[in-house]
């Protein structure tokens, strides 16, 4: 685990952005927490769940005034990544550029390392 602490995840701009407009009308305190769990069509993909509690093994990303949860489990499959926000003819999503997926899916929702 000290390689993805030396190679922390990142966010962008448009994702605190995209974040703060999504918790703005949520209770003081929530933060988006990003996960990482089996299944997809690659064998792991992402997850986002809205919390109100963090857990003692989170890292927290903060970035003009939102924050970003992430458990130290996934944390291992997610070292150097950057969580980011895509808007454009396809949709609008949360599109997270991974240097450890060797291989993912055509929608861009699950991975593999």
């Amino acid at each position: 685990m000290t390689e993805t602490l030396e190679h922390p995840v990142t966010v962008s701009d448009r994702a605190a952005k995209r974040i703060a407009k999504i918790i703005a009308n949520e209770p003081a305190g929530t933060a988006l927490r990003v996960s990482v769990e089996g299944g997809g069509c690659s064998g792991l993909q992402y997850k986002y769940d809205l919390v109100t509690e963090q857990g003692d093994d989170d890292l927290v990303l903060e970035k003009n005034g939102i924050s970003v949860l992430i458990d130290s489990i996934s944390l291992q499959y997610m070292g150097g990544s950057e969580i980011d926000f895509v808007d454009d003819i396809i949709g609008q999503a949360f599109q997270i550029t991974n240097p450890n997926a060797v291989a993912g899916c055509g929608c861009g929702t699950s991975f593999t390392i």
